[in-house]
């Protein structure tokens, strides 16, 4: 896809800046870009007073950038790093379409497989899938702790090349695929086989594949991903199981988002991780017992943190 922009020294906006969003809003800060986040007033207070803690493995910094609570926040960014949870997508994609520039790129930053697709349909601006292998947490009000990785892949878009050189001189390895799609599975598979057990035991990824038995409940979880997405049609670029395998070597220490969300009692993203995967499987006729027992076991967990009122 042709180039249509250059980005140079673009304002960039992050969206939903959680974890994620603040590990790389902050690594743009710090080479320099003109960054703001758009986050939770708690986040959003300390980050004004004391800037954003970035603990990284090689650093420990306080960086100096914006932040605000409010969608209109994003209005002259030339690109969006869209960093919302799943659920979320269509809600808050509408409540900053008003506001966007007509030339904005919005990145979907997010987990699950179909952000990018439904954002489009509330946000008449570039919307470029993004596959995002980073391990972070939040360490408390305005502190992102990186626990590893942080390549991203980007689908085709106008700026595509543009945007791996502004990612490169953040410290961002970045680069362009075409088969995105692909690699949105490869990453709906390793959550799958992560996320949810992580979440039921409160425990880091390290831990949890030297437990009896959990090596063997990832490979069926993941062959019953693998099975689904070829029913789908799909073409997983690489190794999967070794990808999976990975995980537990390159992120030992994180404990998942869904995690986190239910240590929080908050809803978390399990509908559009082993439960899109329950989903499609019934649809498509693909058994998967393992994902739908681990979906159920997380949505009843869920019920009990926040029981109905």
């Amino acid at each position: 896809m042709p180039e249509t922009s250059p980005l140079t020294r673009p304002r960039i906006a992050v969206m939903g800046a959680g974890a994620v969003g603040c590990f790389y809003g902050g690594m743009l800060a710090r080479a320099g870009h003109d960054v703001v986040l758009i986050a939770r007033p708690g986040h959003v207070d300390a980050i004004r007073r004391d800037g954003l803690r970035l603990q990284a493995q090689t650093f420990d910094e306080s960086i100096r950038l914006s932040a605000e609570t409010g969608p209109e926040a994003v209005r002259g960014a030339k690109v969006v790093l869209f960093c919302v949870k799943s659920p979320d997508t269509e809600a808050t994609g509408a409540a900053i379409a008003p506001y966007l520039d007509a030339d904005a790129v919005v990145l979907t930053l997010q987990n699950g497989v179909d952000n990018a697709d439904r954002l489009r349909h509330v946000v008449p601006r570039e919307v470029a899938a993004t596959v995002v292998y980073v391990a972070t947490g939040m360490a408390g009000p305005g502190h992102v702790r990186h626990h590893g990785r942080g390549e991203l892949v980007i689908e085709p878009t106008s700026r595509g090349d543009a945007l791996v050189r502004l990612f490169a001189e953040a410290g961002i390895p970045t680069e362009v695929s075409d088969n995105v799609r692909g690699a949105l599975w490869v990453k709906l598979i390793i959550n799958c086989a992560y996320n949810a057990l992580s979440a039921l035991t409160q425990m880091p990824y390290g831990w949890l594949v030297q437990q009896p038995g959990v090596t063997g409940v990832l490979h069926d979880v993941v062959a019953e991903c693998k099975a689904v997405a070829a029913a789908e049609g799909i073409t997983l670029p690489g190794d999967v199981n070794l990808a999976v395998r990975r995980i537990a070597e390159t992120m030992a220490t994180q404990v998942s988002s869904t995690a986190g969300d239910l240590a929080r009692g908050k809803p978390s993203e399990i509908d559009h991780l082993n439960g899109l995967v329950v989903r499609r499987g019934e649809a498509l006729g693909v058994p998967v017992p393992a994902n739908r027992l681990l979906h159920t076991l997380v949505k009843a967990l869920e019920a009990k943190v926040r029981p109905p009122h």
